[in-house]
């Protein structure tokens, strides 16, 4: 079954423009008002896309309840290009072609993998969660955060790994072919991008206590070597002289889309939207580091600060006892001219 075709089929009246291979129905041409006219909130992602930000919202009304700040920025981050950047790819109705265009599925793979994770990061969910939840479920959340299994995906370097490889494996093998073809495939794609992004960027630039994390030069370095990666991808996909999934695209029989110039369109959002997002995040990294080095170097001279009120509280102190001591011995002192020596014998008086 064609996925397109269901859902478009299920969200609109609009009878169909043209018929793929197998007189399956294929969507009409692409027109950016069908982004808004065909949303869809039947999808599970949709659902927990709800559940989370009901989730998140009430974790901060818990703490403004209990009369503590949770910083607005961070709500914003996670509910807008977070959460809202999920939804803005999978619910609104660019889902009616994310199989009918490349280009489409790359704009997902962008916001999937990498912009939405990064602000869902920078919302700190497992900070406001950790503040808010009882004993026993902070405890528990604790041990999974620090457990082994999330050590080792947390560790940057397999991060890392993971979110080079992943797009080479998906695109270059018949994986994706099979994504294609069955909807509840491509649907697990999309989480996978999501738990991709967060794997890789969550340790580089969230806000979370997480174990293990690399100093700002390190993670400044790492985020520079995924440059390349995406120049790379995008100049492959750009210059391959097979269509990505086969002859799944011709068989659409689009009268108004070139399955070769889209191709050309996907690997193009994926280079230049992969180097700029790239180093904007550097610099994000970079800006980080300053406010980190500038927070170390206000505890360095409050505590200096600290330290030579403690040096002078003790000078003063010592000061009275000086004086007293030497008052002391003053008073002790014999009073009175120093006593005549008695005469040696025979000595005349």
């Amino acid at each position: 079954m064609l996925h397109v075709d269901s859902i478009f089929t299920a969200t609109s009246g609009a009878p169909p423009t043209g018929l793929a291979a197998g007189g399956v129905e294929v969507p009409p041409p692409f027109d950016i008002t069908r982004v808004f006219t065909e949303t869809r909130l039947d999808s599970w992602l949709a659902l927990g896309l709800v559940l989370a930000a009901g989730l998140y919202l009430y974790g901060v009304h818990r703490l403004r309840l209990r009369g503590d700040r949770w910083p607005v920025i961070r709500t914003v981050c996670f509910l807008g290009p977070g959460l809202g950047g999920i939804a803005a790819v999978t619910v609104s109705g660019l889902h009616a072609y994310d199989t009918a265009l490349l280009s489409v599925h790359m704009v997902q793979h962008m916001v999937l993998s990498m912009i939405s994770p990064i602000f869902l990061a920078l919302g700190a969910p497992v900070t406001l969660a950790l503040r808010t939840l009882p004993v026993g479920p902070r405890k528990r959340l604790l041990a999974v955060v620090h457990s082994r299994i999330a050590r080792i995906y947390g560790f940057p370097l397999v991060a890392f790994a993971i979110f080079v490889v992943n797009p080479f494996a998906l695109y270059f093998t018949d994986l994706y072919r099979y994504t294609l073809e069955h909807a509840w495939a491509h649907e697990l794609v999309h989480a996978h991008f999501i738990m991709t992004g967060c794997v890789f960027f969550w340790p580089l630039l969230g806000l979370d206590p997480l174990p293990g994390r690399w100093p700002y030069p390190a993670r400044a370095l790492l985020m520079l070597l995924s440059v390349p990666f995406h120049t790379v991808l995008g100049l492959t996909i750009m210059q391959s002289t097979t269509l990505f999934g086969g002859d799944w695209y011709p068989s659409l029989n689009l009268a108004w889309s070139d399955p070769w110039n889209d191709q050309v369109v996907a690997g193009g959002i994926l280079w230049a939207g992969g180097e700029f997002v790239s180093v904007t995040m550097i610099a994000v990294l970079v800006v980080q580091w300053i406010k980190q080095s500038e927070r170390e170097a206000r505890r360095v001279d409050r505590e200096l600060d600290r330290q030579e009120a403690r040096d002078r509280a003790a000078g003063a102190a010592a000061v009275p006892a000086v004086a007293t001591a030497t008052s002391d011995a003053g008073t002790t002192a014999p009073a009175g001219p120093p006593a005549t020596p008695a005469a040696a014998p025979g000595t005349p008086s």
